[in-house]
């Protein structure tokens, strides 16, 4: 890797918390418009699972010991794809995209090696306006896989809330153990006949979720007193006052029954209620499912998109 003069790299630890998060905040305003990582987040990605910061992440420094790019890979399974982030002050660091994305594939190819894997496949998120990053991907190898966009409807013309479909019933999850199972289950079956499904135990998620949860902004439907759909929410846009659907799923056998849609509007209410100013998702574009209609449905309107662009590298050594 080549570095301009007086430039150096080096591990990082939980003490550069403050110093990535500024770097990452540089970069996502660039990408976004405005920060989408907290210090939190920083913290749980150099403490996840399967990832260990003295061989899977980099930082990069300039002649003063500012630290003006961070590498990482993330995968907290330690199964299927990886997903490597190089994160950059845009207008000090940008040429060091490229140098430190080759860095980590090389890692990536021990960890296919080290997991006796023939390979990995490794993902990578590009924004609109993150052009450069796109070309270095591209001739690093890496072709597009799917588009993701991002959809927001403000609160404050929300209208009120209908009654759902007859024999649906919506209300917050009940946060014991046999509902959290159920709930998990209904995520899990969901997303079983989307392409990049990577099940998770009900353990692991349990332990991820962990118990600081604002469960009131969590919801289940019922269909003739049969669970049916569960919605999770975020707090991952709090600082933009913005309520966030991490996840909404409906079995198959009660979809087309307005399930999806009770539980978006139940839960914009709820947000509403909490004074947040919008509501907001993610869309995979390759869900078989088509759920772009449902949420235009309730108000949900396009704000920018991300495509995931892909490579497998073979382990090293082969």
């Amino acid at each position: 890797m080549t570095l301009p003069a007086g430039w150096t790299t080096r591990r990082p630890t939980l003490d550069d918390v403050p110093a990535i998060l500024a770097v990452v905040h540089a970069a996502d305003t660039f990408a976004i418009g405005h920060p989408d990582f907290d210090a939190e987040d920083v913290e749980q990605s150099l403490t996840a699972p399967s990832f260990d910061p003295t061989r899977d992440s980099w930082l990069a420094l300039d002649p003063d010991g500012t630290v003006v790019a961070w590498a990482t890979v993330d995968n907290p399974t330690g199964v299927g794809r990886e997903f490597v982030e190089v994160y950059v002050d845009p207008e000090r660091a940008a040429t060091l995209r490229a140098p430190l994305l080759a860095r980590q594939l090389d890692r990536v190819a021990e960890r296919a090696a080290e997991r006796r894997l023939p390979a990995l496949t490794v993902r990578c998120a590009v924004f609109a306006p993150e052009r450069e990053w796109a070309r270095d991907l591209r001739a690093a190898g890496f072709t597009v896989a799917k588009r993701y966009v991002r959809m927001r409807r403000p609160l404050a013309d929300l209208p009120t809330e209908p009654s759902p479909p007859p024999g649906v019933t919506v209300r917050p999850v009940r946060p014991d153990e046999a509902e959290l199972r159920e709930f998990h289950r209904i995520h899990d079956v969901a997303f079983g006949d989307t392409p990049d499904h990577e099940p998770l135990s009900y353990e692991r998620w349990r332990a991820r979720i962990g118990d600081a949860t604002a469960w009131d902004e969590w919801f289940v439907a019922e269909v003739d007193g049969v669970l049916a759909g569960a919605l999770q929410s975020s707090d991952q846009a709090l600082d933009q006052q913005q309520g966030w659907v991490k996840r909404l799923s409906v079995l198959p056998a009660y979809r087309r029954r307005g399930v999806g849609a009770a539980l978006l509007r139940r839960a914009f209410a709820r947000y509403a209620q909490k004074g947040r100013e919008s509501a907001g998702l993610g869309v995979d574009l390759t869900n078989p499912t088509t759920p772009l209609s449902l949420y235009e449905s309730v108000g949900l309107r396009e704000t920018l998109w991300t495509d995931m662009y892909e490579r497998v590298v073979p382990a090293a050594g082969v």
